[in-house]
Protein backbone atom coordinates (compact mmCIF):
# COMPACT_ATOMS: atom_id res chain seq x y z
CA UNK A 1 0.00 0.00 0.00
CA UNK A 2 2.76 2.46 1.15
CA UNK A 3 4.58 1.72 -2.34
CA UNK A 4 1.51 2.19 -4.49
CA UNK A 5 1.18 5.96 -2.58
CA UNK A 6 4.91 6.91 -3.20
CA UNK A 7 4.46 5.42 -6.94
CA UNK A 8 1.43 8.00 -7.17
CA UNK A 9 2.75 10.74 -5.62
CA UNK A 10 5.78 10.51 -7.79
CA UNK A 11 3.57 10.45 -10.78
CA UNK A 12 1.43 12.98 -9.68
CA UNK A 13 4.81 15.41 -9.00
CA UNK A 14 6.03 14.36 -12.49
CA UNK A 15 3.03 15.34 -14.36
CA UNK A 16 3.14 18.90 -12.43
CA UNK A 17 6.71 19.18 -13.79
CA UNK A 18 5.68 18.47 -17.06
CA UNK A 19 3.31 20.81 -17.15
CA UNK A 20 4.29 23.58 -15.78
CA UNK A 21 7.45 23.48 -17.96
CA UNK A 22 5.06 23.19 -20.88
CA UNK A 23 3.02 26.60 -19.78
CA UNK A 24 6.15 28.36 -19.16
CA UNK A 25 7.19 27.88 -22.68
CA UNK A 26 4.16 29.33 -23.83
CA UNK A 27 3.85 32.41 -21.61
CA UNK A 28 7.73 32.76 -22.77
CA UNK A 29 6.23 33.21 -26.29
CA UNK A 30 7.05 30.17 -27.70
CA UNK A 31 10.83 29.67 -26.89
CA UNK A 32 11.33 26.27 -27.19
CA UNK A 33 9.60 25.78 -30.32
CA UNK A 34 11.97 28.55 -32.05
CA UNK A 35 15.09 26.55 -30.48
CA UNK A 36 13.64 23.14 -31.92
CA UNK A 37 14.32 24.97 -35.45
CA UNK A 38 17.85 25.28 -35.18
CA UNK A 39 21.02 22.62 -35.42
CA UNK A 40 23.84 22.79 -33.65
CA UNK A 41 25.54 24.96 -35.80
CA UNK A 42 22.94 27.68 -35.70
CA UNK A 43 21.22 26.19 -39.14
CA UNK A 44 17.43 27.77 -39.30
CA UNK A 45 14.82 25.53 -40.72
CA UNK A 46 11.53 27.38 -41.80
CA UNK A 47 8.43 26.15 -39.04
CA UNK A 48 6.04 23.42 -41.37
CA UNK A 49 2.42 24.35 -41.05
CA UNK A 50 3.17 28.33 -39.07
CA UNK A 51 -0.19 29.69 -41.22
CA UNK A 52 -2.09 26.98 -38.83
CA UNK A 53 0.05 27.16 -35.86
CA UNK A 54 1.29 30.82 -35.10
CA UNK A 55 -0.73 33.73 -34.69
CA UNK A 56 -0.71 36.53 -37.68
CA UNK A 57 0.90 39.80 -35.95
CA UNK A 58 0.12 42.02 -39.28
CA UNK A 59 0.38 42.53 -43.24
CA UNK A 60 2.21 45.81 -45.16
CA UNK A 61 1.37 46.12 -48.92
CA UNK A 62 4.19 46.96 -50.40
CA UNK A 63 3.42 48.76 -53.70
CA UNK A 64 5.95 48.37 -56.67
CA UNK A 65 7.50 51.74 -56.98
CA UNK A 66 7.02 51.78 -60.95
CA UNK A 67 3.15 52.06 -60.31
CA UNK A 68 3.75 55.43 -58.72
CA UNK A 69 5.46 57.27 -61.60
CA UNK A 70 2.85 58.41 -64.60
CA UNK A 71 2.42 56.75 -67.68
CA UNK A 72 4.84 54.44 -66.05
CA UNK A 73 3.91 50.52 -67.32
CA UNK A 74 2.11 48.41 -64.89
CA UNK A 75 4.48 45.38 -63.58
CA UNK A 76 2.49 44.41 -61.02
CA UNK A 77 4.98 43.91 -58.64
CA UNK A 78 3.28 44.82 -55.59
CA UNK A 79 3.72 42.91 -52.68
CA UNK A 80 1.97 41.58 -49.80
CA UNK A 81 4.18 40.73 -46.50
CA UNK A 82 2.31 38.72 -43.70
CA UNK A 83 4.48 38.55 -40.33
CA UNK A 84 3.36 35.41 -38.26
CA UNK A 85 4.59 34.69 -34.66
CA UNK A 86 5.27 31.45 -32.36
CA UNK A 87 2.26 30.96 -29.73
CA UNK A 88 2.50 33.44 -27.07
CA UNK A 89 4.66 36.02 -28.47
CA UNK A 90 2.17 39.16 -29.24
CA UNK A 91 0.78 38.77 -25.10
CA UNK A 92 4.89 38.64 -23.80
CA UNK A 93 5.41 42.02 -26.21
CA UNK A 94 2.22 43.26 -24.71
CA UNK A 95 3.53 42.94 -21.30
CA UNK A 96 7.12 43.08 -21.66
CA UNK A 97 7.87 45.45 -24.60
CA UNK A 98 9.95 43.18 -26.19
CA UNK A 99 10.04 39.45 -28.10
CA UNK A 100 11.05 36.80 -25.66
CA UNK A 101 14.11 34.70 -26.83
CA UNK A 102 13.43 32.00 -28.79
CA UNK A 103 10.86 33.85 -30.71
CA UNK A 104 10.12 32.93 -34.21
CA UNK A 105 8.90 35.41 -36.63
CA UNK A 106 8.41 34.54 -39.78
CA UNK A 107 7.62 37.09 -43.28
CA UNK A 108 5.75 35.31 -45.76
CA UNK A 109 6.27 37.93 -49.29
CA UNK A 110 3.22 37.12 -51.85
CA UNK A 111 2.98 38.50 -54.84
CA UNK A 112 -0.24 39.75 -55.62
CA UNK A 113 -2.52 40.18 -58.45
CA UNK A 114 -5.90 42.76 -58.83
CA UNK A 115 -8.77 43.60 -61.15
CA UNK A 116 -11.82 45.73 -61.02
CA UNK A 117 -14.63 43.46 -58.84
CA UNK A 118 -18.18 45.01 -57.68
CA UNK A 119 -16.60 46.03 -54.13
CA UNK A 120 -14.08 48.20 -56.26
CA UNK A 121 -10.72 47.87 -57.63
CA UNK A 122 -9.55 44.96 -55.66
CA UNK A 123 -6.13 43.36 -54.99
CA UNK A 124 -5.04 40.49 -53.32
CA UNK A 125 -2.50 38.03 -52.46
CA UNK A 126 -1.08 35.31 -54.59
CA UNK A 127 1.83 33.14 -55.00
CA UNK A 128 4.58 32.96 -52.40
CA UNK A 129 7.64 34.80 -53.65
CA UNK A 130 10.27 33.94 -50.39
CA UNK A 131 10.08 33.79 -46.47
CA UNK A 132 12.18 35.70 -44.04
CA UNK A 133 12.45 33.68 -40.55
CA UNK A 134 13.99 35.44 -37.44
CA UNK A 135 14.78 33.79 -33.85
CA UNK A 136 15.18 35.66 -31.14
CA UNK A 137 18.77 35.55 -29.49
CA UNK A 138 19.33 37.47 -26.09
CA UNK A 139 22.16 34.54 -25.06
CA UNK A 140 24.04 34.71 -28.59
CA UNK A 141 24.36 31.24 -29.08
CA UNK A 142 26.37 31.13 -32.29
CA UNK A 143 28.66 34.20 -32.00
CA UNK A 144 30.91 32.13 -35.39
CA UNK A 145 28.00 31.94 -37.35
CA UNK A 146 27.67 34.56 -39.54
CA UNK A 147 23.68 34.52 -39.70
CA UNK A 148 23.22 35.50 -36.22
CA UNK A 149 24.02 38.57 -34.92
CA UNK A 150 22.09 41.93 -33.35
CA UNK A 151 20.25 39.79 -31.06
CA UNK A 152 18.55 37.68 -33.78
CA UNK A 153 18.81 34.45 -36.20
CA UNK A 154 18.11 35.67 -39.56
CA UNK A 155 17.10 33.22 -42.32
CA UNK A 156 15.60 33.69 -46.18
CA UNK A 157 13.77 30.91 -48.10
CA UNK A 158 12.99 31.10 -51.74
CA UNK A 159 9.94 29.67 -53.33
CA UNK A 160 11.56 27.59 -56.47
CA UNK A 161 13.68 25.66 -53.09
CA UNK A 162 11.49 26.53 -49.66
CA UNK A 163 13.58 24.33 -47.83
CA UNK A 164 16.58 25.74 -48.85
CA UNK A 165 18.34 28.39 -46.80
CA UNK A 166 19.92 30.86 -48.61
CA UNK A 167 21.51 33.70 -46.88
CA UNK A 168 24.64 33.32 -46.42
CA UNK A 169 25.52 36.89 -43.91
CA UNK A 170 22.77 38.78 -42.23
CA UNK A 171 25.00 42.00 -41.96
CA UNK A 172 25.21 41.32 -45.70
CA UNK A 173 21.51 39.53 -47.14
CA UNK A 174 19.26 40.89 -44.39
CA UNK A 175 20.15 44.34 -42.35
CA UNK A 176 19.91 46.67 -45.28
CA UNK A 177 16.31 46.15 -44.88
CA UNK A 178 15.77 46.19 -41.34
CA UNK A 179 18.22 49.58 -40.52
CA UNK A 180 15.11 51.38 -39.80
CA UNK A 181 13.98 49.69 -37.69
CA UNK A 182 16.53 49.39 -35.54
CA UNK A 183 14.84 51.11 -32.14
CA UNK A 184 12.48 48.61 -32.24
CA UNK A 185 14.89 45.65 -32.11
CA UNK A 186 14.92 45.70 -35.94
CA UNK A 187 11.19 44.94 -36.56
CA UNK A 188 9.31 47.03 -37.99
CA UNK A 189 6.10 47.07 -35.00
CA UNK A 190 4.00 49.92 -36.50
CA UNK A 191 2.34 46.82 -38.63
CA UNK A 192 1.73 44.21 -36.07
CA UNK A 193 -1.31 45.86 -33.71
CA UNK A 194 -2.00 42.58 -32.32
CA UNK A 195 1.15 43.76 -30.06
CA UNK A 196 -0.39 47.02 -28.90
CA UNK A 197 -2.20 46.98 -26.18
CA UNK A 198 -5.68 45.76 -25.71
Amino acid sequence: MRYAVTRRNLLLTLTLVLLTASLDVRLRGGTQEGLDLVDVKGNIRKPQGYRDRYQLLGAYMVLDPTSMVADAPTSNADEVHYTYATPGAAEFYRKNKRFADGTVLVKEVLATSHAQLTTGDAHWATATKVWFVMIKDDKNRFPDNPLWGDGWGWALFKSDAPDKQVATNYRKDCLGCHLPAKGTDWIYVQGYPVLGAR
